[in-house]
């Protein structure tokens, strides 16, 4: 029995390709190069041993003291204030998502320029960043939490709804023709096939989001907009590293238990 291999010929190089390679490359390296000289560094501080030694003597030694006081003014209760503008501002942003998302969402239209615009739409609500919306609702509202909340739940928006239309553009389009050919209307089809298959996907990315939000919201007070980030900024200017330290410290915790949980109940809709 022969057992000889045939040697298979060389894959043909192609050129245009490997040249379009190489100039992604040089192109890339030279962005690179060109970012680095637009970077004005002159040189490290002579006291910056210093600072940094005393910050970091802040952490390793927080203010116990201001965990709780009752006085309204603590670190549990500004964190749970934070927690409380990330939670509605996502929840509220959940809900107007949704006509945008199927605007958006290709498969629901015949005509391809309707969703284009919808997808447009989208993408200039997730260009205004966060910090910027605070400060414009801070002088339609006043400083505080209701800041907060409108200026996530606007920046939300713009990425929930673009998630959510990617989740009905991969529905499978069975039960949608199912309900059609029993005679039902397109909000029949909405309400008994779409909104049901599409579920596990809302609450999944919903939740998601709420974790962007919680590190947003701590953000966001920085600029007033309520929440942690205003007591953190005071305690920054006055330098008073024992109060950052506790602080960090609480911020690290409600991330971590927000994000171990929504891990939890995503793993269940999975």
């Amino acid at each position: 029995m022969d057992t000889t291999y045939k040697q298979l010929p060389p894959r043909p190089i192609n050129k245009k390709k490997q040249l379009s390679h190489w100039l992604i490359m040089i192109v890339t390296v030279a962005i690179i190069i060109w970012s680095c000289t637009g970077i004005n560094f002159g040189g490290i501080k002579s006291t910056a041993a210093q600072i940094a030694g005393a910050i970091f003597n802040g952490i390793f030694h927080p203010d116990w003291s201001y965990v709780y006081d009752g006085s309204g003014e603590d670190l549990v209760s500004q964190l749970w204030i934070t927690f409380c503008i990330a939670f509605l501002g996502t929840f509220i942003s959940a809900i107007i998502s949704l006509p945008f998302a199927f605007w958006a969402a290709n498969t629901r239209h015949k005509k391809w320029y309707v969703s284009r615009s919808g997808k447009i739409v989208l993408a200039v609500i997730r260009s205004f960043p966060e910090i910027i919306l605070a400060l414009m609702f801070i002088k339609a509202v006043g400083p505080g939490s209701a800041a907060g909340v409108l200026a996530l739940g606007f920046h939300s928006v713009g990425m929930l709804a673009k998630l959510f239309s990617e989740a009905i553009e991969n529905l499978e389009d069975g039960p949608n023709k199912a309900v059609t050919a029993v005679g039902g209307s397109k909000f029949n089809v909405i309400m008994f096939s779409t909104l049901p298959n599409l579920m596990p996907a809302l609450i999944s990315n919903t939740l998601y989001r709420f974790d962007v939000s919680i590190r947003s919201a701590s953000i966001l007070g920085l600029v007033g907009a309520g929440g942690i980030g205003y007591p953190l900024i005071i305690a920054l200017e006055y330098r008073q590293w024992n109060r950052v330290g506790i602080i960090l410290i609480g911020i690290v915790i409600m991330v971590v238990t927000i994000d171990w949980i929504s891990g939890l109940i995503r793993k269940k809709l999975v």
